[in-house]
């Protein structure tokens, strides 16, 4: 490849050697922020592998937004309509999300060959291009709107959970610890574009993973209250009404009429 650059796949990202032996470690954790002299490289070297990886990991994530709309349904809360506003935000951030994913097919490898094949007038208009896309597709849609929506989306379940009792309280209150860490993230994505911005480097690892590891719990859980049978909420409270002593509602009585 062009300057004699290989790449080597190490434990947390790749390894660039290039044809004077310089080395350059790019960390997944921090492509985002990596210049455009580092990740072009790096990407072109992935070759279409990379490419199909990253495709198969945006529609991966898509799917979650099924599950995110049928959850006011599989709770027996179809007519509750904070639960169902949040399920359309929650699927909303999934779309923003995964924007942000298809970037890496549809707009980074072209970006990435004309950086490597370019001469320098080339690879200055790249570094602006590339920094501007970076900007828009994934600290603005991906990170920033679409991990708030999506952490307003467990908020607003988690209450709903403590409020309802729908689900077990342990699983509400997880829901809130590891959005309030997630939350923490936003410091990373403010600092690049308000230099100085406080930020926390394990925020973004241990959020995302926290609150992966919580929606897992959550449709696990889900999973077992319906093979157990577990009365839903409006059940259980026309229960309490019958042993209170109060009368059931009856249809009204049809007379006159014969089969």
């Amino acid at each position: 490849m062009g300057d004699g650059l290989t790449s080597t796949s190490t434990g947390n990202g790749l390894r660039l050697t290039t044809g004077d032996g310089a080395v350059l470690d790019v960390r997944l954790a921090d492509i985002l922020r990596e210049p455009a002299r580092v990740v072009p490289p790096a990407f072109v070297a992935g070759g279409t592998s990379l490419v199909w990886t990253w495709f198969a990991t945006a529609w991966t994530y898509a799917i979650l937004a099924v599950p995110i709309l049928l959850l006011p349904a599989a709770l027996g809360r179809r007519d509750d309509p904070v639960l169902r506003a949040a399920a359309y935000v929650g699927a909303a951030s999934v779309i923003l999300s995964l924007i942000g994913f298809l970037r890496w097919v549809f707009v980074v490898p072209p970006l990435a060959n004309s950086y490597v094949t370019g001469d320098a007038t080339t690879r200055a208009a790249v570094d602006a291009a590339w920094t501007a896309q970076h900007q828009f597709g994934g600290a603005l849609l991906g990170e920033h709107l679409g991990q708030l929506l999506v952490i307003g989306w467990s908020v607003t379940l988690c209450v709903i959970i403590l409020r309802t009792r729908v689900l077990p309280r342990w699983l509400a209150v997880t829901g809130l610890a590891v959005s309030a860490v997630y939350l923490l993230n936003q410091g990373d994505i403010l600092a690049t574009a308000v230099p100085g911005f406080p930020v926390w480097d394990l925020a973004g690892l241990l959020g995302s993973t926290g609150w992966g590891l919580w929606v897992a719990a959550l449709g696990v859980t889900i999973l077992l209250r319906r093979t157990r049978h577990d009365p839903i909420p409006e059940a259980i409270g026309t229960a309490d009404t019958l042993r209170a002593g109060a009368a059931p509602a009856t249809p009204p009585a049809t007379t006159g009429l014969r089969r």
